[in-house]
């Protein structure tokens, strides 16, 4: 009994914690951070397979729901931009023994605001998924598949582009420093 409870409360839990998690997910994402090679190079390769296996999922998902591959190949090329945008605007600190980077406030505020916007739809259009499944409509095209999609790879694409530009960053850095020596 006590085992079924935790299981019935969990959600709940996370529902009523979200806030928290999204203002932490912020100030993490904020922070001063030291440029370490082997964690870009590990973001951006498990982040490919990650967009690779996403697209997979959402021509498969076309399949059933149409524009569901439309919607990620957009909010990908979006997310890509926005990385790229992020790297201009992010401030760079070289200094003789490491480099720091600190991620533009703004653009991390949108993302995040992005990621708590799509958890809010996804609430609402549950409740609306219901109703309509009331009235005789279908239920799945209900949900806002496409959108849903198009949110989930502008962060995927926001993050590649941010940590592939990281590593070719920390690459220049490593050379310059090779050259002073």
């Amino acid at each position: 009994m006590p085992l079924l409870l935790l299981f019935l409360l969990l959600p709940l839990v996370v529902i009523a914690l979200m806030p928290v998690m999204l203002i932490q997910r912020y100030r993490v994402g904020t922070a001063r951070r030291l440029a370490r090679p082997w964690m870009a190079t590990l973001a951006v390769v498990s982040l490919s397979f990650s967009i690779v296996f996403f697209l997979i999922g959402a021509a498969v998902t076309t399949y059933w729901i149409p524009n569901a591959l439309s919607g990620a190949a957009a909010g990908l090329a979006v997310g890509c931009v926005t990385g790229f945008l992020g790297l201009l605007l992010t401030r760079w600190e070289p200094t003789a023994g490491s480099l720091h980077y600190t991620p533009n406030r703004w653009l991390v505020l949108i993302i995040t605001f992005l990621v708590s916007a799509r958890v809010l739809y996804g609430l609402w259009r549950s409740w609306m998924a219901v109703q309509a499944g009331l009235h005789g409509s279908l239920v799945v095209t209900a949900f806002g598949v496409p959108e849903s999609l198009a949110a989930g790879a502008t962060v995927l694409g926001y993050y590649f582009v941010y940590n592939a530009g990281l590593r070719l960053r920390i690459r220049s850095w490593q050379q310059r420093l090779l050259r002073v020596m």
